[in-house]
């Protein structure tokens, strides 16, 4: 059992001061406002609920800074998709393993207590399996299981290198499988989760309509009947205008017609919609997996906000790529996109109110959805994910309560973040995480090795 002080904590109900909180196998088991600290209590500042970070491909996280060297004509997300596909074929999977360690110290000190992770490196360079079908999968375990950071493990079906089922070309080797192996995968992935802790979840991710094929998809979706179902689906113009050539739809029309999308299903990249499709996805209670930092690096444009919100559309954030991992950042960029396309301010909330606070308490609840978490709240019986902050730093100590997630938002930067907990494991004291020096220095030593090659 583990017991903390928060001088102020933002419960279920609302704000609450001298918030004692006990914790038991993970979990919320009490919680008394106007209490006074304990012998032995943890005692901090600001204690909110985590967010969970919706959308990862860890691997991505070592070539950050690498694509922004402009070449010869114009750049976009398929040149870059280029770039990286010849680095990803390099990677071992010690290094693998080392690159996403070093993830999840840096998303949690960011103040994320869990984690999507969005798997499709699965086999060698050139595209034979490992002996063991789940290998790069038990390494991100492993990196979770050194880090204890929550983990949703989501095994990425890639079956097709481009829509009306083209070949994969070679870089995309490492990520493909059919169904049957696919399903093999998923199998040894989840008996192999069994040896992390309880909260871990799997589910899977058909990559894409483009990867897939809508009878794989359909069978894919038959054999896991059970826990979350991600995908990417609108994110480029070009993936929408294939997506239709083919199948006479667009993607998210499509997918809305021909697949019983409910609150399982998180939609990646929801971005470019139309009003209708807009509307419609809202309706299903599915989870739009937003990612603002990497959607502004790679252009993939605006997510449509507005309508999306005031149709009553659950939405949480995700890293993607990882240039960047801030979560300050992401909730600022998603707000920000979303004044820069209608030359307004305050734009991503239906009706009044603050902006901070539907933003980051909106995320936390589609984030706890879209992983299959019992979180997202501080409350009984939810998990004890949870982030403290310091509200007497300098972006945050002029703000009453009222403002106090508005500050966090849009002023302050992720060094505020002094505690997290993720289903009550504390893996960040004092603004660090417990084990940052010795996952750094393997991971530089892997890098020192990659670039080296």
């Amino acid at each position: 059992m583990a017991v903390i002080h928060a001088k102020q904590a933002l419960l279920a109900e609302g704000w609450a001061s001298n918030v004692r909180l006990t914790i038991a196998e993970g979990v919320i088991t009490a919680i008394e406002p106007d209490a006074s600290p304990g012998a032995g209590d943890v005692a901090v500042d600001t204690l909110l609920p985590a967010l969970g970070n919706l959308h990862s491909h860890a691997f991505q996280r070592a070539m950050a800074g690498m694509t922004e060297f402009r070449q010869a004509g114009r750049d976009s997300f398929w040149t870059w998709r280029e770039l990286m596909y010849r680095f990803m074929d390099r990677l071992t999977p010690e290094q693998i393993e080392a690159i996403a360690a070093q993830v999840y110290v840096e998303m949690l000190e960011a103040g994320y207590a869990s984690v999507g992770e969005f798997h499709y490196v699965h086999h060698q360079p050139g595209g034979a399996p490992y002996d063991n079908i789940a290998e790069l999968s038990e390494r991100i375990f492993a990196a979770a299981s050194q880090t204890g950071i929550g983990l949703t493990h989501l095994p990425v079906l890639y079956s097709y290198g481009g829509a009306r089922q083209t070949e994969l070309n070679a870089g995309q080797r490492r990520f493909g499988n059919d169904v049957d192996r696919f399903q093999r995968l998923v199998e040894r992935a989840a008996a192999a989760l069994g040896n992390l802790p309880g909260d871990a979840r799997i589910g899977i991710a058909p990559h894409s309509l483009r990867a897939t094929s809508p009878a794989d998809l359909a069978r894919a979706l038959a054999e896991n009947g059970q826990g979350p179902v991600h995908i990417h689906i609108a994110e480029q113009p070009r993936e929408v205008q294939e997506i239709e050539a083919w199948l006479g739809a667009r993607p998210v029309e499509w997918l809305l017609d021909h697949q019983e999308v409910d609150d399982r299903w998180c939609l990646i990249h929801a971005t470019h919609m139309t009003d209708a499709e807009t509307r419609n996805m809202a309706a299903t209670g599915a989870v739009a997996g937003l990612c603002p930092i990497t959607e502004a690096n790679l252009g993939d444009g605006p997510f449509n906000g507005p309508d999306y919100a005031r149709a009553g559309g659950r939405f949480g954030i995700g890293s993607d790529s990882n240039v960047n991992i801030s979560l300050t950042e992401e909730l600022r960029t998603l707000e920000y996109s979303q004044r820069l396309r209608d030359t307004g301010r305050n734009v991503l909330i239906p009706g009044e109110g603050s902006v901070g606070a539907f933003l980051y308490t909106s995320a936390a609840q589609g984030g706890a959805q879209a992983l299959a978490r019992a979180s997202g709240a501080i409350a009984p019986g939810k998990l004890a994910d949870l982030v403290a902050i310091d509200s007497r730093s300098a972006a945050l100590c002029a703000l009453s309560r009222d403002h106090l997630l508005d500050g966090l938002v849009f002023a302050a930067k992720d060094n505020v973040v002094s505690d997290v907990w993720s289903a009550g494991r504390h893996v960040v004291r004092g603004g660090h995480h417990v084990g940052r020096d010795a996952v750094f220095e393997t991971y530089r030593a892997a890098m020192e090795e990659l670039v080296s090659v």
